[in-house]
């Protein structure tokens, strides 16, 4: 490799890669005084220099400010410069390869099914070679060689051997992208993707929402006589899609979710995100769907704890809370006859106080089937008087946890009388 050679390949290698021609110069320089080290016999402590003229490629070598000149030197240089070239263009090839798909993660893209290795599919992108892992894979699915083929960019890494593309048509937002380029008022934005719940090659739910009033959500993914979501079938091989409308009410969102089964009525716990959700006998199988999965992907599609039951087995879980109830007052009871009450002598005040809590809980208790462990649910969601009860509406008390809508009246009601008396 003649001066003037090397020269014009820095060159090019600036100009076509990106790499800068002073690193390229340094890396050469750097190279070859390695080469050197090895060729010559110098001491340890002395410096070996390779200097390259940026006018004229030709590379000097100095052993301290000493000149070395050998015959052996110029073929070693041309060498090792070259392995130098080599090795750079490998590196910025693979930095080009990282940048492009790097900005694509989380995007759909096209490529061909290349070969199989070990339940994974390795898929030719053209400049790179990316895979699927068997996780990331739709047992639904089969390829072939050469298969065209739309893939999820999961993540790309750098690794010693290149860029390490991890590919996926298993992912919730595979089919979400799917929506996105096959609706156009999804990709103005007029139409909002909400959430995502995914069982892959079964099912899948997704829940949207329109910006716009006069845009229906649900007819848009849908399109002209299914035209859109069928589309989007297709590409994940007859996979079931359920189209939900969202909703800021969770009563309403809950409803859409575990469609097509229909709910008698919800019981919400907004501190734990939990939902008791009674429905009738025909209907439980239907909401709970197969193996499950109907209510496990509302659940994850509204972000909620959904428990189900039939009239049947919620009226048995009243009845055993009361049973248990009734039966820890007698327990309290037993231990106050048994045991000794200590009194501690107090201001005037503070005894009035303790008298008027005790007044109060026991009044509450009043109150046939409420033992200690409602009587603090009551006084916990702000129902601490029998005024209050009287004039609480049935569905504010069947916020109380363990309060359904039949017990709630007949506590109202009750209320009342105790208070008239």
């Amino acid at each position: 490799m003649g001066n003037n050679e090397l020269l014009t390949i820095l060159e090019q290698l600036e100009r076509d890669k990106g790499i800068e021609k002073e690193i390229l110069i340094e890396a050469v320089e750097t190279a070859v005084a390695s080469a050197a080290r090895k060729l010559w016999t110098v001491d340890k402590e002395e410096d070996i220099k390779v200097v390259l003229n940026p006018k004229t490629g030709k590379l000097t070598a100095y052993a301290g400010d000493q000149e070395i000149r050998s015959t052996e030197f110029g073929r070693i240089a041309a060498q090792t410069a070259k392995q130098v070239v080599i090795q750079k263009i490998r590196e910025a090839e693979k930095d080009v390869v990282f940048a492009e798909y790097q900005v694509k993660i989380g995007e759909i893209i096209s490529g061909s099914v290349y070969r199989f290795d070990k339940g994974n599919i390795i898929v030719d992108l053209g400049k790179a070679e990316a895979c699927i892992p068997r996780r990331e894979q739709s047992s639904r699915e089969e390829f072939r060689q050469g298969d065209r083929v739309r893939v999820y960019v999961l993540d790309v890494s750098r690794e010693h051997r290149g860029s390490q593309i991890i590919l996926s048509r298993a992912h919730p937002n595979f089919v979400k992208r799917l929506f996105e380029l096959e609706v156009p008022e999804i990709y103005e934005g007029i139409v909002e993707i909400k959430s995502i719940a995914r069982d892959v090659g079964e099912r899948t739910k997704i829940a949207v929402y329109s910006k716009d009033e006069k845009v229906d959500c649900v007819g848009a993914c849908v399109g002209m006589r299914g035209s859109r979501v069928k589309n989007i079938v297709s590409e994940v091989q007859g996979e079931k899609i359920d189209i939900v409308r969202y909703s800021s009410d969770i009563k309403e969102f809950i409803q859409a979710a575990l469609s097509p089964a229909e709910i008698s009525q919800i019981q919400l716990d907004f501190d734990v995100k939990k939902a008791n959700i009674i429905v009738d006998n025909d209907q439980l199988s239907l909401a709970i769907g197969k193996h499950g999965q109907n209510v496990r992907l509302a659940s994850q599609l509204v972000g909620w704890e959904l428990d189900l039951f039939s009239f049947e087995q919620w009226e048995e879980i009243q009845k055993q809370q009361a049973e248990e109830d009734a039966k820890e007052e007698e327990e309290k009871a037993a231990e106050v006859v048994e045991g000794d009450v200590e009194v501690e002598e107090g201001s005037e005040e503070e005894e009035n106080s303790e008298r008027a809590d005790e007044v109060e809980a026991n009044t509450l208790q009043d109150l046939s089937g409420v033992g200690k462990k409602m009587v603090d649910q009551l006084q916990e969601a702000g129902f601490d008087s029998l005024e209050k009860i009287a004039e609480a509406d049935t569905s504010g008390l069947t916020q109380v946890k363990g309060l359904g809508k039949i017990k709630a009246e007949k506590m109202i009601g009750e209320a009342k009388s105790l208070l008239e008396k």
